[in-house]
C-alpha cells in the first residue's frame, strides 16, 4: 500500500556538492589561494584545490538523474550534474519530484566527516574552513527553507578542545547532528575506548546531538585485496585517478563498505561510552540494517562468553540492550533488513535516499520506500519514514 499521504518522509543520509564560494567567500582572506576553491583544468574538468593540491572532483558522488549505464568515475563540471546538487533552491525542487520531505546532507569537498581539513598542513586553515562550510549549512543551506533540511556540521576532530567550543557553538545556531569518523583509530587517533572523546562526548550530551557515523568517513577501506591494485579512498570527493586503477573492483568496494558501520557499532557497544553518557546517540549514516539482526545476536554471544576477563566491558548490561537506546540504523534498498525489523528494533530504523549519489532513486525515493514497506503496519511504517528520525535528530514539525 502507498505510504499515508500525510507522512512527511525524512532521508537521514543525502549529500551536498558544495558551491564554488563556500569557502573563498568564507574564510579569511590572510589565507590566500590555500582557501578550498575551483579550477576548471585544460581538459575542462573542474576540480577543487585546496593548500595548492588537488582535493577532488565529483565522479559518482553527482549523478542523481543520470540512468545506470552513464555512471563512471571521469571526473565532472558542475555543468554535467543536477544544479540541485549545489543549488539549494533548485534541491528543494528536486526533493518535492522525489516525494521526499526533509534531508540530512553531509559534505563532499572534505569527505563526508572532514579529513581533508583533517589533514591540512596549516591546522589554523582546517579550522577556519570547518567553521565557514557549518556557517554555509546553517545560513545558506538549511535557511533556505526551514524545517526541510537537517543541519549536519562538521568539526575540527583532530583538537578535542575546539572540537567543543564548536559543538556549542553550532548547537546555539539549531545544529542537530554532527558528522565523525566511523572509525577514528583508523585515523590514527584514539579510539571509542579511550577517555579522549570523553570532553566531546559530555558536550553532544549537553547539547543533546547526535553523532551521525557515515560509512567510509574514515577514509578508506581496509578489507579489499590488493593484489597490486589501490584502495578506493572513501568519505571525500572522488579522486578518478585512484578510482581508475580499481575500477574492475568498486563494486566489491562499495558493496561492503557498510561493513565499516559494523566495526564502529561493535566498538561503541563493547566501549564506556553509552555508560558514561547514557544519552548519547550514534546513526551508522550509509550503513544498511540487513545485517543488525545477525550482529546483534553475535556481539551478546560472544559478550556472554567472554566479559569476565575482559573488565574494560561493561559486566552487567548486553551490547544489545545498550543498542535500543544508543545507536540507529537506515536504509536505501534492504529488503532483508525490513523482513527482520522486529529483530532490529522498529524503533532505531530510518530512512535514506543518498542524493545524489549513485545509489541514490531519484526521483522515485518515495514511491519506492513505499513498496518496500507494503507490508509494513501503517504505524511502523510512520516511524521508519518519519518519526523515528524527528525523534533521533530532535527536529520537529514545523508544517
Amino acid at each position: 500500500m502507498p505510504l499515508p499521504d500525510d507522512v512527511q518522509v525524512i532521508s537521514v543520509d543525502d549529500h551536498v556538492i558544495e558551491h564554488r564560494r563556500v569557502w573563498v567567500d568564507r574564510v579569511p582572506s590572510k589565507f590566500g589561494d590555500a582557501i578550498p576553491h575551483i579550477r576548471r583544468m585544460d581538459d575542462g574538468n573542474d576540480w577543487w584545490f585546496y593548500e595548492g593540491q588537488k582535493a577532488g572532483n565529483f565522479a559518482l558522488n553527482a549523478v542523481a538523474g543520470k540512468p545506470w549505464d552513464q555512471f563512471n568515475t571521469d571526473p565532472r563540471t558542475y555543468d554535467d550534474m543536477r544544479p540541485g546538487c549545489y543549488d539549494i533552491a533548485e534541491r528543494t525542487k528536486d526533493m518535492d519530484a522525489d516525494g521526499v520531505w526533509a534531508q540530512m546532507c553531509f559534505p563532499n569537498m572534505a569527505g563526508f566527516a572532514g579529513r581533508i581539513f583533517e589533514s591540512s598542513t596549516d591546522k589554523e586553515l582546517g579550522h577556519a574552513c570547518v567553521v565557514a562550510y557549518n556557517d554555509f549549512i546553517l545560513d545558506e543551506w538549511c535557511g533556505y527553507a526551514p524545517g526541510r533540511q537537517v543541519p549536519v556540521m562538521l568539526l575540527p576532530y583532530w583538537d578535542v578542545e575546539a572540537s567543543v567550543q564548536e559543538v556549542y557553538r553550532v548547537a546555539g545556531k539549531g545544529a542537530k547532528t554532527y558528522t565523525f569518523p566511523e572509525l577514528p583509530h583508523m585515523r590514527g587517533l584514539p579510539s571509542y575506548h579511550t577517555s579522549h572523546w570523553d570532553p566531546l562526548f559530555a558536550a553532544t550530551q549537553e547539547t543533546d546531538l547526535t553523532v551521525s557515523i557515515h560509512f567510509g568517513s574514515s577514509g578508506k577501506s581496509d578489507m579489499t585485496p590488493q593484489g597490486g591494485m589501490k584502495v578506493i579512498h572513501f568519505g571525500g570527493a572522488a579522486n578518478p585517478a585512484k578510482l581508475a586503477d580499481h575500477q574492475g573492483n568498486a563494486i566489491n568496494d562499495i558493496a561492503i563498505m557498510g561493513l565499516n558501520s559494523a566495526f564502529a557499532m561493535a566498538q561503541l557497544l563493547t566501549s564506556p561510552a553509552f555508560h558514561k553518557f547514557p544519552r548519547l546517540r550514534f546513526a551508522l549514516s550509509e550503513g544498511g540494517i540487513g545485517w543488525l539482526p545477525y550482529m546483534l545476536e553475535r556481539i551478546d554471544y560472544v559478550w556472554e562468553r567472554h566479559r569476565s576477563y575482559n573488565k574494560q566491558v561493561n559486566q552487567e548490561v548486553p551490547p544489545s540492550v545498550l543498542f535500543r537506546d544508543h545507536i540507529f540504523g537506515c536504509f536505501i534498498s534492504d529488503n532483508a533488513g525490513i523482513a527482520n525489523r522486529h529483530l532490529i528494533g522498529i524503533d532505531n530504523i530510518m530512512f535514506e535516499s543518498d542524493y545524489p549519489h549513485a545509489d541514490s532513486n531519484w526521483p522515485h525515493s518515495r514511491k519506492m520506500l513505499a513498496e518496500a514497506l507494503a507490508e509494513v503496519p501503517d504505524d511502523e511504517a510512520r516511524k521508519i519514514a518519519e518519526d523515528n528520525a524527528r525523534r533521533v535528530f530532535n527536529f520537529p514539525r514545523t508544517a
